[in-house]
């Protein structure tokens, strides 16, 4: 058993909003609508002989050819659609089939409930308002359409429902246009959600790789650097020993100073990264990594301690962006609800590498609780976007691990990550550090 003490802020992604629709979606989707609607006066007015208001009806659905075809011209097929616009285009096919409708039989007619399809796709891609609004426009006519609508197109006398028969329609639609909206819209924003919390996820991602590279260039620079650099201060020394105190002993002397004042910089530069543990992407114990994970967190107030033990020899993991990234943010949110301290719990066998983030806070509340893992979830309300720990379990489980969320009996929350203990074992297997140490041995 050891125990370490160290230091333990860093601010989350923002995230950037999704994309509009495109012309072209919408445009595809009402030449579906004309098709079939052209279809469907054909077979029941031309084929099965049922007397229709086939002129009214078919400037209903040119109306809609001649609009695609004017907005196909006067619009690229990849113009996106502002929210406004897309809401106006599904009002004008919610109007377009009432007229429809109302030119056969209006709920009478069996394809009435297609009334429904634009506000659903207006649940799926436009906000709240938007869809909405074009509920109400739905529900204002398929009220106008129980009450006013020409006949349902019959053989051989007009076609009548009873009056409670029509309201049970009536209320059918309403109902199901409720659910529809309600579940596309939320599966719909659940699914934009996600999608931002990803690119945010990935966006950490690339700043810690960013970051490890630019070290590791740091490195090269150094090691390249040192050999011209040092063939100029051999010259330097060798001019300052031929003119002794002559005019120009004195731009000598600074020409040295100055090269040993880069020599010393790029020693700088190179004394971390040089270094076997915090090479990047090299492996190093578990410990020192946990370590260097929670150190840029610091908290005056607010210490963290490291205890590490286990069964057998300690594992070596590798210095991965995720692992460094997943672990500092969980250490950052323990730091911020803490009251006196934090505790880093490393254990290890030959199944499993577990590290436990403690705090001595108040913990999770129960609705935080169910809900930990997923983006968007925060106590902090008006602080930040809730996508710290979501950024973390996801990087933590794309090194393989398994992330639990808990409250301790004696108080306090508590993350516990477990890896299998196999994934390190194969990384050092395959690891190059460790056929170079072969190679040196042969």
């Amino acid at each position: 058993m050891r125990a370490s003490i160290i230091s333990v802020g860093r601010s989350l992604p923002i995230v950037a909003a999704g994309a509009p629709l495109r012309l072209r979606t919408l445009n595809v989707l009402r030449w579906l609508a004309v098709t079939g609607q052209a279809g469907a006066l054909v077979v029941v007015g031309g084929l099965m002989g049922f007397p229709l208001p086939l002129f009214a009806a078919a400037l209903c659905v040119m109306a809609s050819a001649l609009l695609n075809f004017v907005l196909h011209v006067a619009y690229p097929s990849s113009k996106r659609l502002s929210e406004r616009e897309a809401s106006l285009y599904l009002a004008y096919d919610v109007l377009q089939l009432a007229a429809l409708l109302y030119l056969t039989g209006g709920l009478h007619n069996p394809f009435s409930f297609l009334i429904l399809v634009p506000v659903t796709i207006s649940a799926s891609i436009l906000g709240l308002r938007a869809t909405i609004g074009l509920g109400a426009l739905a529900l204002a006519c398929i009220s106008t359409l129980a009450v006013f609508h020409l006949p349902l197109p019959w053989r051989d006398a007009s076609f009548s429902l009873e009056p409670i028969y029509l309201a049970g329609i009536w209320t059918s639609l309403v109902l199901g246009m409720g659910f529809i909206v309600v579940y596309a819209w939320r599966v719909a924003a659940e699914a934009r959600r996600l999608a931002d919390a990803y690119g945010a996820t990935r966006e950490a991602l690339a700043k810690e790789q960013r970051l490890s590279a630019l070290g590791a260039l740091a490195a090269a620079a150094a090691h390249e650097l040192g050999t011209p650099l040092a063939t100029i201060a051999v010259v330097a020394r060798e001019l300052q020993h031929e003119l002794g105190s002559g005019p120009h002993a004195e731009d000598v002397g600074l020409l040295l100073s100055q090269a040993r004042r880069c020599r010393e910089i790029l020693q700088r530069l190179a004394r971390r990264p040089e270094q076997p543990d915090e090479t990047p992407y090299s492996r190093m114990p578990l410990t020192a990594l946990i370590e260097a994970a929670a150190a840029p967190h610091q908290a005056r107030n607010i210490p963290c301690w490291t205890d590490a033990d286990g069964d057998g020899p300690e594992p070596a993991v590798p210095r991965s962006p995720e692992i460094l990234h997943g672990v500092g943010n969980l250490v950052e949110n323990a730091v911020r609800h803490a009251r006196s301290r934090v505790d880093l719990m490393i254990d290890w066998d030959h199944a499993h590498v577990i590290v436990a983030v403690r705090d001595d806070g108040p913990g999770f509340t129960p609705e935080i609780l169910q809900s930990l893992g997923e983006p968007y979830v925060t106590s902090r309300r008006g602080e930040g976007l809730g996508l710290g720990v979501f950024i973390a379990a996801t990087l933590l489980a794309h090194s393989g691990a398994e992330v639990a969320f808990s409250n301790r009996q004696q108080g306090g929350a508590e993350v516990a990550i477990r890896w299998p203990r196999r994934i390190f074992d194969a990384e050092q297997e395959n690891s190059p550090e460790k056929g170079a140490q072969e190679d040196q041995t042969r």
